[in-house]
């Protein structure tokens, strides 16, 4: 059984942050907050933990389309490309923010994702708790949103009635308070022209 870690702020206890990126270092699966909906989440390049997300989601590995979610837009020439200047900037004028960009994949991203992937979709949180993770941590989580078993609750916002469903199947929940009720708003940015996959928490009109 895991157990509940307390992250509430903008300046996190060292000793819990570190015990959380350990966990992750360790190739652990853990809940943390994003700024919208709480996801499982691992480490890029951590093969185990990924397939048990895809467990935890009921998907095979190889058809399994995680998000990574990054500190910055530092990344994204590792595990993007044919990025076009309108498209960078636009990113850059509403990120952090509550936005899954799908973009076209580098070579780098099937080696890390366990399927012949062509696209990524990349997330940075405007959410504190995230962010101190993924810095401590030097690397971006591949994640998965937390849905929720009630018919009217798409997600489960209370992450102790997270740790009482998930603690059985996860190394640790991060506690970063009451999550959203909304996930982000997908983007589909590989083609000419940019297209709404899911109206999320993030306005569209934001960039479009």
């Amino acid at each position: 059984m895991s157990f509940l870690v307390k992250l509430h702020d903008h300046n996190p206890d060292a000793r819990k942050l570190h015990q959380v990126v350990q966990s992750l270092e360790r190739n652990g699966v853990v809940v943390c907050p994003t700024d919208t909906v709480y996801s499982f989440a691992s480490k890029l390049g951590n093969a185990k933990g990924f397939d048990r997300i895809a467990r935890l989601k009921g998907l095979k590995p190889d058809k399994a389309h995680f998000s990574l979610l990054c500190a910055d837009l530092s990344d994204l020439s590792q595990y993007a490309q044919h990025l076009s200047n309108p498209l960078f900037k636009m990113m850059k004028r509403v990120l952090p923010g509550p936005y899954t960009f799908v973009l076209p994949a580098s070579g780098e991203v099937p080696k890390l994702y366990r399927s012949g992937k062509k696209t990524i979709g990349i997330r940075v949180p405007d959410d504190p708790v995230a962010l101190a993770i993924l810095k401590e941590l030097g690397s971006p989580l591949v994640v998965s949103s937390v849905h929720d078993e009630d018919e009217v609750l798409e997600y489960t916002t209370d992450p102790e009635l997270i740790l009482e469903r998930w603690g059985h199947a996860v190394d640790l929940v991060v506690d970063g308070g009451m999550g959203k009720l909304e996930a982000s708003t997908v983007l589909d940015c590989t083609g000419a022209e940019i297209k709404v996959i899911r109206e999320g928490l993030g306005p569209v009109d934001a960039v479009l």
